[in-house]
């Protein structure tokens, strides 16, 4: 499983026109999902997300974790975080879950995310989004469950 976080001071993902998932302080993840993950992966990127220690404190230094500034998430289903470019010009898809699994897993991460105390607003799993964001810092990271393995 594969996360990609960015920290926000504020966004939102529009499917069809209308806002799904709205967001001010807090992380925007574009979570991917492939083959091998399991519930072990979520907790592990949920973890992560939750703790990771990339917010200001009073001394300005990158101290605070999500939990600690009572920020949110906004939670994108990703599935081209495992496209694969290294031949040709279309990217492979073929290291993404297929879909029922790999929304079961998302629904997964979302709500282990929600009983840490983290409120999490999405977008449509599947479907065509379009989200908005303003990238704090700028502070982007990636996330790699296998590094937990």
């Amino acid at each position: 499983m594969k996360a990609v976080i960015q920290k926000v001071n504020q966004a939102n993902v529009k499917v069809d026109e209308e806002i799904t998932g709205q967001i001010e302080n807090g992380l925007v993840v574009l979570l991917g999902v492939t083959h091998e993950d399991d519930e072990s992966d979520c907790e592990y990127i949920a973890d992560k997300c939750v703790n990771l220690r990339i917010f200001q404190d009073e001394d300005d230094k990158m101290n605070l974790s999500l939990k600690d500034v009572q920020g949110s998430v906004l939670s994108i289903s990703q599935f081209t975080l495992y496209g694969d470019t290294r031949k040709g010009r279309r990217p492979n898809f073929m290291k993404a879950a297929k879909p029922e699994p790999a929304e079961q897993l998302y629904n997964k991460f979302n709500s282990l995310v929600e009983s840490k105390g983290i409120p999490v607003e999405t977008g449509k799993f599947g479907a065509m989004m379009d989200v908005s964001l303003t990238n704090e810092g700028p502070v982007t990271l990636i996330i790699d469950s296998d590094d937990h393995k």
